[in-house]
């Protein structure tokens, strides 16, 4: 498929600009709409994709924990830690199982993403993309509560982001909302 290939195109030019770039790596979530109807989602890592149908949170996207992926880890060679008081993490530095880049961890973790699929009808009020700075301190639920009280989607990123920020987010906060016509 098109977005699978696009993840793995995506993740060979990161690794190639390593030098460049650093050792680091990133998450992603991304969304597809076809003639506004058809609308296809994809992560890897845990940037999420929420949709609101009829007012409820649907979470589109999965989670990629290392502690779910641990057989996929151990397999390629890596190992999950599980220290108190802090997440599982993979080789005891990554607290996801799936990423972009990461090249000192590129052999024990996947950058293939998970990819969703959901017809949109009039029940299907907006879809918020975002990464895990948000959804460490917010439920999907209240986030898309807050999203829907604001017209405007860009004014409602913005909340969710002062909403993160308030709440002490200490990771990166990047989100988008998408309003659909009903």
């Amino acid at each position: 498929m098109s977005i699978s290939k696009a993840y793995e195109t995506t993740d060979k030019a990161i690794l190639s600009h390593s030098p460049d770039l650093g050792r680091g790596g990133s998450t992603a979530v991304t969304a597809i709409l076809i003639n506004n109807q058809k609308l296809w989602v994809a992560n890897v890592g845990d940037s999420r994709a929420v949709l609101s149908r009829g007012g409820e949170a649907v979470q589109m996207t999965t989670d990629h924990e290392p502690n779910t992926e641990r057989g996929s880890i151990e397999n390629r060679g890596g190992f999950v830690s599980n220290m108190p008081g802090d997440v599982a993490r993979v080789n005891g530095q990554l607290a996801v199982s799936r990423a972009f880049g990461d090249k000192n961890l590129k052999t024990h973790l996947r950058s293939d993403p998970d990819i969703q699929y959901a017809d949109i009808n009039p029940n299907i009020e907006l879809l918020i993309l975002a990464s895990d700075g948000l959804w460490k301190v917010m439920g999907n639920q209240e986030a898309v509560d807050i999203a829907k009280r604001v017209k405007d989607p860009q004014r409602a990123a913005k909340q969710l982001a002062t909403e993160a920020l308030n709440r002490d987010s200490k990771d990166d906060i990047s989100c988008i909302v998408v309003r659909f016509k009903g």
